[in-house]
């Protein structure tokens, strides 16, 4: 890539470029713009604004937010064997790596998915067939998507956006061995940004062949378009922008984000897919494919620690803020939107107002993921015994989390109905 001013997304100057804070609010800002794409793509749906058209379909592709979510935490996760590597120092402790992703993720995983449980014990709007004990066992152990059958047999209505939690543990479960794989064996112990962007492209190349694999036979159960397979590719993204900062590498936001807006009218055309389907075999792939580019491309002037307006707006207090609880906006707000939408607004399934189910969501979801939050976030114990400007730094390495039925989690049914979203 260029190095003129006019294209800014080659190198900024040789050698290492000096460490960027570990905590950017930049990023925070993206985990927040991602948390209201995923709610926005929800309520599209539940209001049948799906299916408006092209307008429509752009709604339904909102769900990039989870590629967003992804692409983060390749990024923020693989970033310290990289920068060790880069180093010459000893890899982080898989221990204490595993410690604090548990720690982060569990508390407020818990407590919501029990309470949801109990909620539907006497909310019962429609046919709920994770609603049971074995449902239950299996989203306390992140296993739910591991079904024959997962729209029949696991899925939950309160807990449907759990399943890219789920690939996230497991990304979490290897993400020290592709480590090692990608820094130590590829590169023959040494730091070689070329042979790990190489060894990345690889890892990334696996997505599209399972997702074919998952679309074209039978071979694998109907469920396998979920697993982490087929989202290796968004983590990918984030996990060579980590090399590329090593390297010293800049991205302009007034390059990448106009190129993202393009590639983001292209996915919503036929080229990703129709919501109603049939779709040919290779739309999931083209789909995968040009979101994990364009949320590459959104992450990108962040990760690279571009300054300008692009991250400055991105790192504005109300941005932070909403970054900070995005976890637990993630956590609550299927369930309090299926709640306000049957209860409170009274509104059949398909009708109303998209705006308005978004509005009201917020309006009961940000209150009490902010709650959440401060119960069970290990940061709460920092903040009281850290420095005030210590704990004031946003938490961009929290794990980053997404929503929704994976749009390419299950294959079409033999009638030609789209059996994701």
């Amino acid at each position: 890539m260029s190095a003129s001013p006019g294209v800014r997304c080659g190198a900024a100057r040789a050698g290492l470029p000096n460490a960027a804070p570990s905590r950017d609010p930049a990023l925070a800002g993206l985990r927040a713009i991602a948390a209201l794409f995923v709610v926005a793509t929800h309520a599209a749906f539940a209001t049948g604004y799906l299916n408006h058209g092209y307008l429509g379909t752009m709604y339904s592709r909102l769900e990039i937010g989870v590629a967003i979510f992804f692409v983060l935490s390749g990024f923020l996760l693989f970033r310290p064997w990289v920068r060790a590597a880069a180093d010459g120092t000893a890899p982080p402790s898989v221990r204490r790596y595993g410690r604090r992703r548990l720690r982060r993720i569990l508390p407020a995983y818990l407590v919501v998915v029990i309470a949801v449980f109990e909620i539907y014990t006497v909310f019962t709007p429609g046919p709920n067939p994770g609603q049971t004990w074995s449902g239950l066992l299996r989203h306390l152990t992140f296993t739910q998507i591991y079904a024959e059958d997962y729209l029949a047999t696991t899925l939950h209505l309160g807990l449907s956006q759990m399943w890219s939690l789920a690939v996230e543990v497991s990304f979490y479960v290897v993400l020290p061995a592709l480590a090692f794989v990608i820094l130590r064996v590829l590169c023959l112990g040494r730091w070689q940004p070329r042979r790990a962007l190489a060894g990345i492209a690889l890892l990334a190349a696996v997505s599209p062949a399972w997702l074919f694999v998952v679309t074209a036979t039978e071979v694998l159960p109907n469920s396998a378009g979920m697993w982490l397979p087929a989202h290796l590719v968004w983590f990918a993204g984030g996990m060579a922008l980590a090399v590329l900062e090593a390297m010293g590498k800049r991205c302009a936001a007034i390059v990448a984000v106009p190129v993202a807006c393009a590639l983001y009218l292209v996915v919503s055309t036929a080229v990703g897919g129709t919501f109603a389907g049939p779709d040919p075999m290779w739309a999931p792939v083209a789909k995968s494919l040009l979101y994990a580019v364009i949320a590459t491309l959104a992450v990108a002037p962040a990760a690279l620690a571009n300054r300008d307006s692009y991250t400055r707006v991105l790192g504005s207090r109300p941005m932070v803020w909403l970054g900070e609880i995005s976890y637990e906006i993630f956590l609550v707000h299927v369930v309090v939107m299926a709640v306000t939408m049957d209860i409170v607004l009274r509104w059949p399934l398909f009708t109303g107002s998209m705006p308005g189910l978004i509005a009201a969501t917020l309006a009961l979801t940000v209150p009490a993921a902010w709650l959440l939050n401060r119960v069970s976030a290990p940061q709460a114990s920092a903040r009281k015994a850290g420095s005030s400007a210590a704990s004031a730094r946003p938490r961009c390495d929290a794990a980053s989390f997404s929503a929704g039925v994976s749009s390419a989690a299950v294959r079409s049914e033999p009638s030609g109905r789209n059996t994701g979203s």
